[in-house]
């Protein structure tokens, strides 16, 4: 197997900006494709298993991104970017297991590590300039989003 990169078309107005223009999503991408070239080699014994595993967790990185960028609040957009990055690590720790089985062969493996580092260190970038960034700090202080979709401030007292 040799590695893929997405062929992935944006034909849009260049001014206006959007998810699909982060070097991060590209290489999600990039990630899923490759990821999913993977799941169709491995055997049918993996179908509902490792398979499944793989092609759920390589999507949830792009999915994650999108996410994130249409959020408002940088501590809400940093929540799904960090979402991203788990199943980023649960994607290449797919991948080492379908190594350790002999589903894939050294080359294709290293290939794939590259591929993983630079999508690591894209996103990892892209949360930094983010946290940088704080957008939304202005109208909501540091107020973050917290499961059960309430706001909670720095002092612990409820945001109506």
């Amino acid at each position: 197997m040799k590695l893929k990169r997405a062929a992935y078309p944006t034909e849009k107005n260049p001014a206006q900006k959007n998810f699909e223009d982060l070097d991060c999503y590209k290489l999600a991408l990039d990630m899923l494709l490759n990821a999913h070239e993977i799941a169709k080699a491995l055997p049918d014994s993996e179908k509902y298993d490792l398979t499944s595993q793989i092609r759920r967790s390589s999507k949830s990185i792009s999915a994650n991104i999108a996410e994130g960028y249409g959020r408002f609040h940088y501590l809400e957009k940093l929540r799904f970017f960090s979402i991203a990055r788990g199943s980023l690590e649960e994607t290449w720790n797919h991948v080492i297991t379908a190594k350790l089985l002999g589903y894939i062969e050294d080359d294709y493996f290293e290939s794939f590590r590259d591929l993983y580092e630079n999508a690591q260190r894209a996103l990892n970038g892209w949360m930094r300039y983010i946290r940088k960034q704080q957008s939304g700090k202005e109208l909501y202080d540091n107020a973050a989003i917290q499961e059960g979709t309430s706001y909670i401030s720095e002092s612990d007292e409820p945001i109506v």
